[in-house]
């Protein structure tokens, strides 16, 4: 053979990787060149580390701006992952010889485009699919399964350069009827590869070997003059980079995930290209396996009965092999009896898959990488591309420092958990947390290492900065929050000072009423963390003052949409009241706040309810004094739609509201005749608001309610003198008392004679348990 050796393949085909090591094998080439950006020419021994586990990708972006940045992907079976393994193992050199990264960044920080995620091949959406034409050209519709039957399912035997020839040739047809296929770059791209094969071939002699996408071939086998390439290239922009490797994840090499060089089915090409022997009876019993842990009963018999229909349905369709069509119908009609449920979760979790790889922990990283990483191996909590959700104990040492290396990462943009609703309700011993890492995470800790070397520092200079560029007051006091639950101790004297000096200048009641609930918090959290939080309790209190001061007055004259806003305010910090120190006078200023409310009639009706629901669950009502309020609110004198909104805020379903008129017949015999006193005219205004209260009660208590309205008024105790309904007796019922004695004495093992005739067994059985 005379020329380099052209390697055209499909980036993660198993079928390619293994055609690039047969190929390699035959030709023994003196040096291998691999598509991908020369700045990760230093870090290619990398891959023959003993930590180095794919998927990975080499992550390249710009130094003074880590936010953009590109990546190159590497599964297992990608060839190009294939041929600098082979050539790392026998000593042979390898390089990257694609347009350098620098020039990519440059140009689309240019063009003011979004980089990162994509790597060289995947960022442009290319106009033609180089698959799907040839697909096409040989009378398939389907793209995949042309491929898989075409190189995934071909065998070993026979000339091992035979593929590549055949591809190459017919690429070459496809650029001749296509051009550049609606990819521009590539003329860039290709001139710097042609220049580094024509380096190569100076130094190493002309059996070099290239793997690149096939879709390059022609253009490399192209003469093209030297002083033209040269003259593409000239004067391109270029940007300082780094480099380093990152884990990726099967899921990320998914079409589905955006990845514009992506297979519809990483997992099932890695099966294919790690499978030593019998592919589909492996894949069968992968499948058997992940359902069972799911509970679903599958046995041998089944694996075996799918395996010979899969066989049977690729003998029926002409296929060399079963492939993931033929499995999957197969594993359908046998393991999952026609349903297309658990298929998802078959397609989920293996075909495409969670794996995450691995990178020595000697990479090159940025410092806070490094320390994230050490933290991650001395708190025991290693990134899983798999969700899940972590319960920590705030009591235990290693479950409170993972807590604040979560909030830490939060604060610094790394949303690697998410806070989640726990078995713990409003505890704040507990904290649950969903928790995955995306292999995008790598760079934002990169864009955060401007921030400092360590987690705890960066966060720290984060809130920092953020205080004091906020824009709202409600802002500072989140990230009061934020800094006690991430233990930033040197960060909370700045953040608390900020959050004074903004207090002192805002009047605004709204603005100051939602700050209120965050510090709230804060200072409960504190307690938690042993963390001292006088300044914050005097900030927090001081505010607490002056929205007492102020809300009156701004809840006077308010339209519908804001007097909702402003009962959910009143809501909020009500409930933070509740949680500042001490029963000092804040407290009962705020229950004084709450009575002018309730009995002030410029304040809409809505807020006027609330106010006077807080009351009555404070127990700060005299008995039947909500009753009475409620028949004033609700008198004939009232508007229809501030008597609605009344309702909404006393008896609105997120608050019990339904629950408190199911046991109060005064309060819904109110509300009864209330209803059946408006006019039809202003019925139909108050309906949609009336909906909307009744709505939100639970189906048992809507229904209860309506079973009691529907006998008529006097189930709800609105005709005086009249008799009790079905279920409500006038005394107690002594048979239908002792009907439950059996049942007890059975319960408690008593004896059941000692009980004494009916009627009197209740009084005597009630004196002797007390």
């Amino acid at each position: 053979m005379t020329g380099p050796l052209l390697l055209g393949v499909r980036h993660h085909g198993p079928g390619s990787a293994r055609a690039v090591r047969a190929a390699l094998d035959a030709a023994d080439p003196p040096a291998v060149l691999v598509e991908g950006p020369p700045e990760g020419d230093a870090l290619l021994p990398l891959a023959a580390a003993e930590g180095m586990r794919p998927p990975v990708a080499l992550l390249v972006h710009a130094a003074n701006d880590p936010g953009r940045s590109a990546f190159w992907p590497f599964a297992a079976f990608s060839p190009e992952w294939v041929a600098i393994r082979w050539a790392l193992a026998r000593g042979v050199p390898v390089r990257f010889v694609d347009l350098p990264a620098a020039h990519l960044l440059a140009a689309d920080e240019a063009a003011g485009a979004e980089v990162g995620g994509g790597g060289a091949h995947g960022r442009e959406a290319a106009r033609i699919d180089p698959l799907r034409a040839l697909a096409h050209a040989a009378g398939h519709d389907d793209p995949e399964r042309w491929w898989e039957d075409v190189v995934e399912h071909r065998g070993a035997a026979g000339d091992p350069l035979a593929p590549f020839a055949a591809l190459g040739e017919a690429m070459s047809a496809l650029r001749e009827a296509h051009g550049d296929g609606g990819r521009p770059r590539d003329a860039l791209r290709e001139a710097h590869m042609r220049l580094s094969l024509r380096a190569a071939r100076r130094e190493f002699g002309d059996a070099v070997a290239v793997v690149c996408g096939a879709w390059h071939v022609p253009a490399l086998a192209r003469t093209v003059p030297v002083g033209a390439d040269r003259a593409l290239l000239k004067g391109l922009p270029r940007v300082r980079t780094e480099a380093g490797w990152v884990p990726w994840t099967h899921r990320r090499l998914a079409r589905s995930s955006g990845y514009g060089a992506g297979v519809t089915s990483p997992g099932w090409y890695g099966h294919l290209f790690t499978a030593p022997d019998r592919p589909v009876e492996r894949w069968m019993t992968r499948v058997a396996g992940l359902l069972r842990e799911e509970g679903r009963t599958v046995s041998p018999a089944e694996v075996i009965e799918a395996v010979r229909l899969a066989d049977a349905l690729a003998a029926v369709r002409g296929r060399p092999l079963a492939g993931l069509g033929e499995t999957t119908d197969a594993v359908r009609a046998v393991m999952c009896d026609g349903s297309d449920l658990p298929l998802r979760l078959v397609a989920d979790r293996l075909v495409v898959g969670d794996v995450l790889g691995e990178v020595p922990e000697d990479a090159p990283a940025v410092p806070l990488q490094r320390d994230l990483t050490r933290l991650q191996r001395r708190l025991r909590l290693r990134p899983e591309a798999a969700g899940r959700t972590l319960e920590l104990d705030l009591r235990r040492d290693n479950d409170a420092a993972r807590s604040r290396l979560l909030h830490r990462l939060r604060l610094l943009g790394v949303d690697w958990g998410e806070p989640a609703a726990g078995r713990a309700g409003t505890g704040t011993f507990r904290e649950t947390w969903s928790v995955r890492w995306r292999p995008e995470l790598s760079v934002k800790v990169a864009e955060a290492g401007v921030w400092g070397t360590t987690v705890e520092e960066a966060a720290s200079a984060r809130a920092v900065a953020s205080a004091r560029a906020a824009a709202s007051l409600h802002q500072v006091a989140g990230l009061v929050e934020q800094c006690l639950l991430g233990g930033l101790a040197d960060a909370l004297p700045v953040v608390v000072s900020a959050l004074a000096d903004r207090a002192a200048l805002d009047s605004d009641v709204g603005r100051l009423a939602d700050a209120l609930p965050a510090l709230a918090r804060s200072l409960r959290y504190g307690d938690v963390r042993a963390t001292d939080t006088a300044a914050l309790a005097r900030a927090a209190t001081g505010l607490a003052e002056r929205v007492c001061v102020g809300l009156p007055p701004a809840c006077t004259g308010l339209g519908a949409e804001a007097a909702a806003a402003m009962r959910a305010r009143i809501d909020a910090v009500h409930t933070a009241v509740g949680l500042l120190p001490g029963e000092g006078g804040t407290t009962g200023r705020w229950w004084t706040v709450l009575r002018g409310l309730a009995a002030r009639d410029t304040v809409p009706g809505e807020i006027r309810g609330r106010a006077f629901r807080l009351l009555l669950d404070g127990g700060h009502l005299a008995e039947g004094e909500a009753a009475r309020a409620m028949a004033l609110a609700l008198s004939r004198a009232a508007p229809p739609a501030e008597a609605a909104g009344w309702i909404e805020g006393f008896a609105g379903g997120a608050s019990g509201g339904g629950l408190l008129l199911l046991h109060d017949e005064r309060l819904l015999a109110l509300v009864d005749g209330w209803l059946a006193s408006v006019p039809p005219d202003a019925f139909t205004a108050v309906l949609p608001l009336l909906r909307r209260t009744f709505a939100a009660y639970e189906a048992g208590v809507r229904r209860s309610l309506g079973e009691l309205v529907g006998r008529g008024p006097a189930a709800v105790g609105r005709t005086p003198g009249a008799l009790p309904p079905d279920g409500f007796g006038a005394s107690t019922d002594a048979d239908r008392a002792d009907a439950v004695l059996p049942v007890l004495h059975l319960l408690l093992g008593t004896d059941r004679t000692a009980a004494g005739p009916a009627g009197a067994g209740h009084h005597e059985h009630a004196e002797a348990t007390g």
